[in-house]
């Protein structure tokens, strides 16, 4: 089982250069070999680096993997379109088709596998891969609010769900919804916020990679319609739900 420690490490200062390029022979490797065959070594003579620097870098494998399909969903973005049913769309068609990428899906797959077995490489995905682009799924929703197509946020929350190492998302000091950096954590209004974001995101990454890579069909133009309209036909009320089991008071109709 590998274990992912927050040991700080030391040496030489890490290249940007040559960290793109490892993960870029990891991926290559990893479509080519599979994950069976795959080794550090393999990697290391592919990026042109010695295997201590892969170790330096990366504990293991699974760690070295995670951050080779993590890079790629940074090039998510959230393109605003003009309205919240069109960035919806964008975005999912933008997943999908990271997805359908050899890469990816290989990659994707492989450590989804892997941490059926291995809690640590499981957290790891959480962290790397699915905690960094939920701020897509805030932009979004403040971009809709500021068009007057959601309502806005209960008390407290407008501020919470930008970072993700805290629930209501400001800095501390001026996160009204946790109650600042010495406050009782977060407040009704910032885990109505929270719980909404992670629903959101789950709906729409869920789905997208069922659909990709378990039944194996595109997401097409049709598709990424029907689905968007399925899943903002249901938002508000879920979002209502939310605020009301929070105790943060029930949103106005937008």
């Amino acid at each position: 089982m590998a274990t992912f420690g927050n040991a700080r490490r030391t040496g030489r200062p890490r290249s940007a250069e040559a960290d793109a390029a490892i993960l870029a022979a990891t991926r290559t490797a990893l479509v080519e070999l599979g994950w069976g065959r795959l080794t550090m070594g393999d990697v290391a003579a592919r990026a042109g680096v010695a295997k201590t620097t892969l170790y330096r870098r990366w504990s293991s494998k699974s760690e070295l993997v995670v951050d080779a399909v993590a890079v790629l969903f940074d090039e998510l973005r959230l393109t605003d379109r003009g309205s919240l049913r069109a960035d919806v769309e964008d975005m999912v068609r933008q997943i999908g088709e990271l997805l359908e990428r050899p890469e990816t899906k290989t990659a994707l797959m492989a450590v989804m596998a892997e941490s059926a077995r291995d809690p640590a490489l499981r957290l790891r995905i959480r962290d790397a891969i699915v905690g960094r682009q939920r701020h897509l799924v805030v932009q979004g929703r403040r971009r809709a609010q500021e068009r007057g197509e959601l309502p806005p946020d209960a008390p407290g929350a407008r501020n919470c769900a930008d970072r993700a190492d805290c629930p209501g998302g400001a800095e501390a000091a001026d996160c009204a919804g946790c109650g600042g950096a010495g406050g009782e954590g977060p407040g009704p209004g910032a885990r109505a916020a929270a719980r909404s974001t992670d629903l959101v995101f789950d709906v729409i990454a869920g789905a997208v990679v069922n659909r990709t890579l378990v039944s194996a069909e595109p997401v097409d133009e049709a598709w990424a319609r029907a689905f968007t309209t399925l899943l903002l036909g249901g938002m508000a009320d879920a979002d209502r739900q939310i605020r009301e089991q929070e105790g943060a008071g029930n949103a106005p109709r937008a």
